[in-house]
C-alpha cells in the first residue's frame, strides 16, 4: 500500500485527497473548489494504486478532471443527488439531467439554454412517460435544476444571461453557456452499455468466485465508506469474518485518516473531519436536532425497566430485491439492443442478506409512540423549531425518522421502526434552551414632551417599541452526555 511509504509530514495531505475523491467522484477545475484538482493531481499515482487495491475503484486523472469509478454491491434507496437548495432530485429532474448530458455530448463549444431545452424536449418526446414543455413553469424549474447541477460541476459555464430569467419567462430571458466537453464525457461513464441490460443488477459488483478473500475484503471496505454503519448480521459468513479482522479496517483508516469504531454488532467509520460524510449527524437544524432527541427517547424507551419490553423483530428481508424489481420494471424495453442484451446470471444473490444461522432481533418502536413523543417534544421545545415544523408535527416525525434511517440507526418496518444497535451511541441526550435577549430599544421616545404625538402608534408604546422575548425564537442545544 502506497500510503505506508508516504512521509508522516505529507500523510495528512494524502488522506485529505483520498477523502476528497471518495466524497466527490468527479473533481474538475472548479468543483468542488478551485484547489481540489491540484491536490488530487499531486497524489494521482499513489491514489490510483491504493484505491484500486483497497476498494477495487478505478481512478482516472487528466489535466482538467479526476473521475473515480466506484463499484456498487447493492442498491441504496437513500442515494441520490440534490439541488443547490438541498431538494432531492425527482424522476423528472433525473430524466432531464440524463437527456441534457446526451445533448451536450453532441453539441459544440457553446449553447443557449433555450437551445438545450429544445434538444431535451425533442429527445424526451421519444421516451415514454417523459416530456418537457417549456410552457409549464414546473418543467422549466426542473430543467434549470438539472442545468445548475451540470454548471456546479463545470460541465457548463455561464457566459452571459441568467437561467432564472429564462425560468420565469422563456420569451424574455435567456442564458448562454460554454461547454466543457471533457467534463461532460467524465460525468456519465457507465461500466456497461445501458442498452444491453435487462436488469439493474448487471450494474452491481460481479459475483465473487469461491475462496476469493481479497475481493470479499474489498467488498467489506466498500461498505465501510458507503454506509454510516456496517452491521455484521447483514453480511455473509465470509464477509463477517473479514469485518472482524483488523487488517480490513486498518488500511481504510490509513487511507482516509478516519477512525473505525468497533462493536460486537458491527463497525462504523467515524468521520471527525466532517469532509467525507454527505450528511452530518448530530447536526444543527430542526430536523437533525429533533432526530437526535428522538434517538435519545427511543433509547430510554428500550431501556426503561418500568415499561413493558418492546416487541423484538428481525430486520425486514427482501428490500433490495423489491427495489431492483421496481427499477427493472421501469426499463424501457423498446430501447434495448436485443442482439447484445444480457440477462443476469442465475447464481446472483443478495450478498448482504444476513445468514439464517444467526438471526438477530431488534426492538420495535411503534409509529403511535413516535407520534406521541414528537408531539411532546414540539410542546416542550416547539418555540425553538422552524415555523414550518411547529405547525406540522406529523411531517416532523417523518423527517426525523427518515434522518435516523438514513444514518442506519433505525430501519422502517410495517407499523413502526426497528431500533438498531448503533442508536445506543446517542443515549443520554441532554437539552439546554438558550434564551435570546430581546432587542434593545436605542431610542425609546423620539418625541419631546412638548411635541404633538405622531399620527401613528407612539414609538414609546411598550407593545411596539421592542420585540418581546417571547416573539424572538429561542435556540436549542443538544449534546450527548
Amino acid at each position: 500500500m502506497k500510503a505506508r511509504s508516504i512521509a508522516s509530514v505529507d500523510l495528512d495531505s494524502y488522506q485529505r485527497a483520498a477523502r476528497l475523491i471518495l466524497t466527490h467522484h468527479l473533481v474538475t477545475t472548479t468543483f468542488p473548489d478551485r484547489s481540489a484538482l491540484s491536490s488530487l493531481r499531486r497524489w494521482a499515482t499513489e491514489l490510483r494504486e491504493d484505491l484500486l487495491a483497497t476498494f477495487g475503484y478505478r481512478l482516472e486523472v487528466t489535466e482538467t478532471t479526476a473521475r473515480l469509478f466506484t463499484v456498487a454491491d447493492r442498491l441504496d434507496p437513500g442515494a441520490g443527488t440534490s439541488t443547490a437548495t438541498d431538494r432531492s432530485f425527482d424522476r423528472r429532474r433525473y430524466a432531464y439531467l440524463a437527456l441534457a448530458i446526451a445533448a451536450l455530448g453532441r453539441g459544440g463549444g457553446q449553447i443557449t439554454l433555450s437551445e438545450l431545452a429544445d434538444h431535451v424536449a425533442s429527445d424526451a418526446g421519444r421516451v415514454e412517460g417523459v416530456d418537457l414543455d417549456t410552457e409549464r413553469a414546473a418543467d422549466r424549474d426542473a430543467f434549470v435544476d438539472a442545468v445548475a447541477w451540470l454548471t456546479a460541476r463545470g460541465a457548463l459555464a455561464l457566459a452571459d444571461g441568467d437561467a432564472g430569467g429564462w425560468a420565469s419567462d422563456p420569451g424574455r430571458g435567456e442564458a448562454l453557456y460554454d461547454i466543457d466537453r471533457a467534463v461532460v464525457a467524465a460525468v456519465f461513464r457507465p461500466p456497461r452499455a445501458l442498452q444491453h441490460l435487462t436488469s439493474v443488477r448487471a450494474l452491481l459488483g460481479s459475483s465473487v468466485p469461491h475462496g476469493d478473500t481479497g475481493e470479499v475484503r474489498r467488498r467489506v471496505r466498500r461498505a465501510l465508506v458507503q454506509k454510516p454503519v456496517v452491521y455484521a448480521e447483514e453480511l455473509s459468513d465470509d464477509e463477517a469474518l473479514q469485518l472482524a479482522l483488523p487488517r480490513t479496517t486498518d488500511e481504510v483508516e490509513l487511507l482516509t485518516g478516519l477512525v473505525c469504531e468497533r462493536r460486537a454488532e458491527g463497525v462504523a467509520l467515524v468521520d471527525t473531519s466532517g469532509r467525507l460524510s454527505d450528511v452530518r449527524f448530530p447536526n444543527t437544524g430542526t430536523v437533525a436536532q429533533v432526530a437526535l432527541l428522538l434517538a435519545g427517547e427511543i433509547c430510554d424507551r428500550v431501556l426503561d425497566p418500568d415499561a413493558p419490553a418492546p416487541e423484538r423483530m428481525p430486520l425486514p428481508a427482501g428490500g433490495h430485491d423489491a427495489l431492483a424489481a421496481a427499477i427493472d420494471g421501469a426499463i424501457p424495453r423498446s430501447g434495448l439492443f436485443t442482439p447484445l442484451a444480457s440477462a443476469m446470471p442465475g447464481e446472483f444473490v443478495d450478498r448482504f442478506e444476513g445468514a439464517s444461522e444467526r438471526p438477530a432481533t431488534h426492538p420495535l418502536i411503534e409509529d403511535s409512540w413516535i407520534a406521541g413523543t414528537i408531539g411532546r417534544l414540539v410542546h416542550t421545545y416547539g418555540r425553538t423549531f422552524a415555523a414550518q415544523w411547529q405547525a406540522d408535527p406529523a411531517g416532523l416525525a417523518q423527517a426525523a425518522t427518515e434522518r435516523l434511517e438514513q444514518m442506519r440507526l433505525v430501519v422502517r418496518t410495517p407499523g413502526g421502526v426497528l431500533a438498531l444497535p448503533a442508536l445506543a451511541r446517542f443515549r443520554g441526550v441532554t437539552v439546554s434552551v438558550r434564551k435570546r435577549d430581546p432587542e434593545i430599544e436605542l431610542f425609546p421616545d423620539l418625541s419631546l414632551p412638548d411635541d404633538p404625538p405622531p399620527s401613528g402608534p407612539a414609538l414609546s408604546d411598550p407593545d411596539l417599541s421592542s420585540t418581546s422575548a417571547s416573539t424572538v425564537p429561542d435556540s436549542i442545544d443538544t449534546e450527548i452526555s
